[in-house]
């Protein structure tokens, strides 16, 4: 009984942790909403409107990244209202948590729980999704470089954006790779487990005085690592089940553009298609490492920088920001509430 009353009062601070923290990002972001509602009369409301179909399309192929996958290698049924509601809830997470992915992976873990998904399960198909968007994003800024260098639109001044753009994503190539390496050895894992729960136990004994010898136990970390390194296993034995999953990371991707375009076509600037593309592909390498605003910030400046003009660019950015924002609230925050008053457990029992 006692325990039944802890798990309340956890979730019940859970909740209103989670109102203090959308308050707070609303909070950081209100001159931004206020600038976004002035400049509306600038801006093609029905072109606006196109955001919600394309929004809630977006978070569908987010969800298929996933359960694709594990529909395939797992034989999970999954009704597709469900996987958009999940995915819904995991960009609500995404957005309310100002701690870049981590939240997200913390959540769709918790998450995939109750469909018998382990956490190294849940953490592959996260690293995944992260992985495939960045190669797409790679890709498709080599193509809109090349576009705006064809037709001459990349100023003097601004080529060191290419090959920041360029070394960055080499940089999260290098990561990725770094990974897989470590994960598909065994010896590497116990390695790897040891310096994290070495690290760890450091930190814990400087800030507890020596009070708290172990953050993390390393049995559980080299089980999480070796449930990583089993999944590796299964994709290098089965290189197709990952086709469809790469396939909806594509369609994500586009998705993540066109809700910049659809802005930008809203205010009359269709043409900045190839600029959205470049930024897009330096913001989402921060994207799942940095808290969400400095993402968006980054990409203004890389349009900015390579000559689209400042108002522009800042309009565009920040009411995509607003708007992307308002929306995840609205359509992320009762699915999400629900999961963590214990209601989707109570309905699956």
């Amino acid at each position: 009984m006692e325990r039944k009353a802890f798990k309340i009062s956890f979730r019940t601070i859970l909740l209103v942790a989670t109102v203090v923290l959308v308050a707070y990002v609303v909070y950081q972001n209100w001159p931004d909403i206020v600038d976004t509602f002035y400049h509306l009369d600038d801006a093609n409301l029905v072109v606006l409107l196109l955001l919600i179909p394309e929004q809630l399309f977006m978070y569908y192929a987010c969800g298929q990244i996933f359960f694709s996958y594990l529909r395939r290698k797992y034989h999970k049924h999954f009704e597709r209202k469900e996987m958009l509601i999940i995915s819904t809830e995991l960009n609500f997470v995404n957005h309310a948590v100002p701690a870049g992915g981590i939240g997200g992976l913390a959540y769709l873990t918790y998450r995939l729980r109750q469909f018998d998904i382990s956490a190294g399960q849940a953490s592959f198909l996260y690293l995944f999704r992260y992985a495939i968007t960045t190669v797409v994003n790679y890709f498709q800024a080599l193509i809109a470089v090349a576009l705006l260098t064809l037709f001459g639109l990349i100023p003097n001044e601004a080529n060191w954006i290419v090959w920041v753009a360029m070394l960055m994503n080499m940089g999260v190539f290098f990561v990725l790779g770094l990974i897989v390496f470590v994960a598909s050895n065994n010896e590497r894992i116990n390695k790897f487990a040891q310096v994290i729960t070495n690290v760890t136990d450091s930190i814990a004994k400087i800030f507890t005085f020596g009070h708290v010898k172990h953050m993390i136990e390393h049995g559980r970390l080299r089980e999480y690592f070796t449930d990583i390194h089993n999944c590796v296993l299964i994709v290098k034995k089965d290189k197709k089940s990952l086709k469809v999953p790469a396939l909806w990371g594509l369609i994500y991707s586009f998705c993540e553009i066109m809700t910049y375009w659809i802005v930008a076509c809203s205010l009359g600037r269709p043409e900045l298609l190839p600029f959205i593309m470049v930024g897009e592909a330096i913001g989402s390498v921060f994207d799942g490492i940095v808290p969400y605003g400095l993402y968006e910030l980054g990409m203004a400046g890389v349009m900015i920088a390579l000559g689209v003009d400042f108002s522009t660019a800042t309009i565009v950015t920040v009411m995509t920001r607003v708007f992307t924002l308002i929306f995840t609230i609205v359509t992320g925050y009762v699915p999400y509430s629900r999961v963590i008053r214990g209601k989707k457990e109570e309905e699956t029992r």
